[in-house]
């Protein structure tokens, strides 16, 4: 499998896994003081009508661009990097020119095939400039859209609030996400076009490439077997291995202290939380990224044997050891219920 990008963030949170393991090393009662005050956490919200946005029908992605009253100037960006032809759902943020993230715009999201170049074609400045030609072509391809975004919180309960999430300023507070269609295999230019001010600002964001990482385990395929540390604790009695094929499975890859997002420490959060609502009516297990949790070390077996070129991931299994649903980036518990539900229903 490729290698899992290095963090790109400085490690701002606080909470040390002393061996990584499982839900308890970042979320357990020793992090948490449920009495102490909390911001108000930002709410959920539905998706806003497509007809609030610029129809792509007839229009080049460019075009959707120019019919914006203007360029946003902050950042939107998805950590997401999988994939396929069909329905994809496609997490991302939105951040102010600060970088301070912004928790209630309404956004809509459009995309355009990225043409593929002919054989033997070269630019004079070789692959790279391929490459870079056939990002700019994609502007002047049909788009599709829009696909307007819905806003999902990640607040838990206080009692769940770990040191992660409470101690860090830039813990992600809510995720975007929308449902692109992707018709074929190959890449995708995004564009996004949001709602500031009373007015449309658009701006480009990095593509998608569907069907790269056809390795990462789908719902209805049978999960991979690998073994995960466990801890005498009351979040985390079982081993991956012992319960596969027995019982549901709620597994989590995901390492706050190094995350390339700011979104782990809120989506352990979410699980433990979700790990208490359920019971012993599924195995909640939360399995750390990096060996010694040192991204130097290299990631950890489990991460290669599930093929993860990021984090984080969600996966729930059903007791036949069948994959019920896969997540891909954050999520709130409103999605942790519906991927839970699928695993326990079966």
């Amino acid at each position: 499998m490729p290698p899992m990008r290095p963090p790109r963030l400085a490690p701002a949170l606080l909470c040390l896994l002393a061996s990584g393991l499982l839900l308890g090393s970042c979320g357990g009662d020793s992090d948490q003081d449920p009495t102490a005050a909390a911001p108000e956490p930002a709410e959920s919200r539905p998706a806003p009508p497509a007809s609030e946005f610029p129809s792509a029908e007839g229009m080049t992605l460019r075009q959707v661009l120019k019919a914006a009253d203007g360029r946003f100037e902050g950042k939107v960006s998805s950590p997401a990097e999988v994939f396929y032809p069909g329905p994809n759902r496609y997490p991302f943020g939105v951040f102010d020119a600060e970088s301070g993230q912004i928790t209630d715009a309404e956004v809509a999201v459009y995309l355009a095939k990225v043409p593929t170049p002919k054989p033997g074609a070269r630019s004079k400045s070789g692959n790279k400039g391929q490459v870079a030609k056939a990002q700019a072509q994609a502007l002047d391809q049909p788009a599709r859209g829009p696909y307007p975004a819905s806003i999902e919180t990640l607040a838990t309960k206080p009692a769940f609030r770990s040191a992660a999430t409470t101690e860090d300023p830039d813990a992600a507070t809510v995720v975007y996400s929308t449902q692109l269609d992707l018709p074929s295999a190959g890449e995708w230019k995004i564009a996004a076009i949001l709602e500031e001010g009373g007015e449309l600002m658009g701006t480009q964001l990095p593509g998608v490439v569907a069907g790269q990482f056809k390795r990462v385990p789908k719902p209805g395929q049978r999960a991979p077997l690998i073994h995960t540390p466990t801890l005498q604790n009351e979040l985390n009695k079982v081993d991956y291995a012992e319960a596969l094929g027995k019982e549901p499975i709620v597994l989590l890859f995901a390492t706050p202290k190094f995350c390339q997002s700011r979104v782990c420490g809120p989506v352990v959060d979410v699980a433990a939380q979700a790990q208490h609502e359920y019971g012993d009516q599924a195995a909640f297990i939360h399995m750390e990224i990096y060996n010694d949790n040192d991204p130097a070390q290299g990631v950890r077996p489990q991460v290669r044997k599930f093929h993860l070129p990021t984090e984080p991931y969600l996966f729930t299994i059903d007791r036949n050891g069948i994959v019920a649903a896969a997540v891909e980036g954050a999520f709130g518990l409103h999605l942790m219920h519906e991927a839970v539900d699928k695993a326990i229903a079966r």
